[in-house]
């Protein structure tokens, strides 16, 4: 929040905490989305969401663009068959079209008192459940992205 200097923002805080990670694939090239809402973010949490990914279309080869989060890189682990990893340079998270999204679902949680963890749920609920395949490729589809896979995929 920018206020001018000397003005002390105003904004609702609770100082209590509580913890939900949210987990997500986008495809800028058919606006689909993976969510998984999970309680943790290590390398077994990514690992759920890895396989949980692999199994919705099975048959689809999906490449994933990823920071270099050090649960990404986990020795422990399996890449499913149907996926590849696409590590990004350091510092780079504007290259990344999910880190857009996160930005959609970050301003419509934000500045909000939620009581409990259960209230920023269903506000995250409500926000995917309007998700459409057309505001995802509007708002991760990166023309850069767009004209390499049609390039290299002949589409």
């Amino acid at each position: 929040m920018l206020t001018a200097k000397g003005v002390k923002p105003v904004a609702p805080f609770l100082h209590r905490f509580g913890n939900l990670y949210l987990f997500g694939a986008f495809s800028p090239i058919t606006g689909s989305c993976h969510l998984l809402e999970m309680p943790h973010c290590n390398a077994n949490t990514f690992q759920h969401f890895l396989d949980h990914t692999a199994s919705q279309n099975p048959s689809e080869f999906k490449i994933t663009v990823l920071d270099n989060g050090a649960f990404h890189h986990a020795k422990s682990l399996h890449i499913p068959n149907n996926i590849a990893l696409l590590f990004l340079p350091p510092y780079s998270p504007e290259l990344n079209p999910a880190e857009k999204m996160w930005r959609y679902f970050k301003d419509r949680v934000s500045m909000i008192d939620y009581n409990n963890i259960e209230m920023l749920q269903n506000k995250i609920s409500e926000i995917t459940k309007n998700l459409t395949t057309d505001v995802i490729k509007s708002i991760c589809g990166n023309q850069f992205y767009l004209n390499t896979f049609k390039g290299v995929f002949n589409v």
